[in-house]
């Protein structure tokens, strides 16, 4: 069974109430590769606005940029190579980057 992942949101300064910004910052603070991450809107029918598109090493961060970002509300996944997941409500118009910890 995987260890449980969690998300620190860092909470900057938003661009402009209502509007999430351009890209979000994700870094992984934990001492595995995160494998896959997604960003997609909130509701019913989800719509993905951002993917990693390559695993992402220990220590590292990288800028996804949202593709059609629509309102502040938003879910993320995330899936380490040890099994761990990590998954969260967010909203993007507050917080642009996301540390994963253990």
């Amino acid at each position: 069974m995987g260890v449980g992942a969690s998300l620190v949101l860092a909470a900057l300064p938003a661009a402009a109430q209502g509007k999430p910004h351009a890209q979000i910052t994700i870094s992984n603070q934990r001492s595995v590769p995160l494998n896959s991450f997604e960003i997609a809107t909130a509701g019913e029918q989800p719509r993905l606005v951002a993917k990693l598109a390559k695993p992402l090493a220990p220590g590292k961060s990288v800028a996804l940029k949202l593709n059609k970002p629509q309102g502040c509300s938003y879910t993320v996944q995330g899936m380490f190579e040890d099994e761990a997941a990590s998954d969260a409500d967010m909203d993007l118009c507050r917080d642009r980057v996301i540390r994963l910890t253990e």
